[in-house]
This record gives structure tokens, sequence and C-alpha cells, in this order.
């Protein structure tokens, strides 16, 4: 069984190094930023928060679902991350995701990583949270219809700033890879606002307390950390069913013909999200994604850890 990377997770050879340079700068000032503000605001109920969205958004990353073409696409998550966690502590849980995808799967290049934490981790929390605050104080149910157009939107602004990407590298042509990888993740964005709700409303009916700015609880009941854990291994579980289509951006690189310039990593310790030991099977698979899954659980809940504010 052979796993896609990501949608948009760009591989080396894509970008020049002067354009993934520029997105390099730009992350780590915007991480820097985040990690500011983080360190200020990030309350106790958040920590555990931090974990299990990390957690349930790496595991749902290996669920490609099929869209038009023979192409697929799966969530990518930072809308949903902004609007539970906040942008700041969301930006830093999706560079955790990524950073693990990347270091430890070989999913994207790691030259051109700033650029893949920068269009699918913070471009994606700053414009799924924007838009999602100007409803926030509404009924649950404005809400969700506007975070699901907050997360399609989010999908296309991440297209958007590949497709530029690849034309500043002179990979493609500006008019023809902007409305390819637009078009593409016009219909991957809708599976990505489908997800977003349905995760919102589990969380609109289980603790909506969590969605409340005002809310200062963090105590009670830790059930719903253990359920929010077993259901992301559940998804783990489902992983060995995800469609084997190319994703949105291999799909445009391989019409565009510049597929051809993606470099393979320098090292490979599980790629294609399978153990080595084990082959392409349903089990390495899934025991791959558990190994994932725990890994971008702890990096992300010790550094709420560290980051929490002083009671």
């Amino acid at each position: 069984m052979h796993f896609s990377p990501a949608p948009m997770h760009i591989p080396d050879g894509f970008l020049t190094i002067v354009v993934a340079l520029i997105c390099w700068a730009i992350t780590i000032s915007l991480l820097a930023i985040a990690i500011r503000k983080t360190n200020q605001a990030l309350g106790e109920k958040q920590v555990p928060l931090m974990g299990i969205m990390a957690a349930f958004i790496f595991a749902a990353q290996m669920l490609n679902f099929p869209v038009a073409g023979g192409t697929s696409g799966h969530l990518l998550g930072g809308a949903l991350a902004a609007i539970v966690l906040g942008p700041w502590a969301a930006m830093l849980v999706m560079t955790a995701v990524i950073s693990v995808q990347g270091l430890l799967f070989q999913d994207g290049g790691l030259i051109v990583m700033g650029a893949n934490i920068l269009n699918m981790g913070l471009l994606t929390a700053m414009v799924g949270y924007g838009l999602y605050r100007i409803v926030s104080k509404s009924s649950p149910t404005t809400r969700l219809v506007v975070s699901g157009i907050a997360a399609w939107l989010s999908v296309m602004t991440a297209a958007l700033a590949t497709a530029l990407q690849l034309w500043l590298s002179g990979t493609a042509k500006l008019n023809l890879v902007v409305p390819a990888m637009l078009g593409v993740h016009t219909l991957i964005g809708i599976g990505e606002a489908l997800i977003t709700v349905a995760a919102l409303a589990f969380i609109f009916r289980t603790r909506p307390d969590l969605l409340d700015e005002s809310s200062a609880s963090g105590q009670g009941s830790r059930a719903w950390i253990f359920a929010g854990i077993a259901l992301t291994f559940v998804v783990v579980l489902l992983s060995p069913f995800a469609s084997a289509s190319p994703d949105g951006l291999e799909r445009v690189a391989e019409n565009m013909g510049f597929l051809k310039t993606s470099q393979s990593a320098p090292f490979h310790i599980i790629s294609d999200y399978t153990l080595p030991f084990l082959g392409s099977t349903p089990l390495s698979t899934i025991l791959a994604g558990a190994l994932g899954v725990l890994i971008v659980l702890i990096v992300s809940f010790l550094l709420g850890r560290s980051l929490k504010k002083p009671d």
C-alpha cells in the first residue's frame, strides 16, 4: 500500500533555495510571536487540548479521501486547531505535526519545511481563526456554518500560497499553476469543511465550554481527554483504508510536468507511514500511525506545559 504525502506537503526540489529561505524567515518570525503570545495566554485547560488536537490532526491526515479525477485529499486541520485552541497555540501544534511528519516519516522536504509549516500550519490557523472570531459570540449553528467556510478558505489560502511559491521558484507558470491548485483544492476544501464542522459539533455537544472564550474552567472530569485519545487511535485503525490516489499537489505536479524535480529525503526512518520491518501491510501502517500519534501528543503536551502561564 502506498500513501501519498498530505495535500501541499512540498518535497525538496520544487522550490528554489532563495524561496525556501524566505519562507523559513517568515515562519520563524511568526513562530517567535506565537511562542510569546502562547506563553502569555495559555491556560491549564489548553495544555491537554494541545496534545489531543495534535494527535487527532496527525491521525486524520493519514485518511486520504477520494475527490474527482482520481485525486485524493484530507484534513489539514489548521482552522480546527485555531478555533479550539486560539491561533497562536494552534500554530505551535501544527508546527509539531508537520515537523514530525517531515523528520520521522519523510513526508515533505526538509529544506522546504519552513514553507510547509507556513502554508499548512500558520496561514491556515490565521485564516481559520480570523473568520471564526467574527462570530465567536453567536449561536452554535452560526459558528458551525462559519467554521466550515473558514476551514474551506484556509485550504484555498494554503493552495494559493503553494502556487505562488512554485511560480516564484520558476517551477510552474503563474497563469497555469494558480487555477490548477485552486481548482483541485476547491473540492479538497469541502472535505476539510465537513470534517471541521463534524469535529466542532461533537465538541459543542460534549464540552461546549472548550469553545467558550469567556470560560476559565479547566478542571472537572478528565473523561473527555481519554475519549479524545481513544477517538484518535480509532482514526489510526482506519488508516489502511485511505485512498491511494495522488494528492492535490502531486496531481498538479504530474499534470504540469514538474513532478520529476522532486528530490527524495536524504534519510529514511518510517517512509510512507509503514514500519520498515513489517513492510507495506495494514498492521505496519496502523503501528506507524500510532507511533506518530504518541510522538506528536507528547511533544505538543510538553510544549504546552512549558509555555503555560503561571497560576
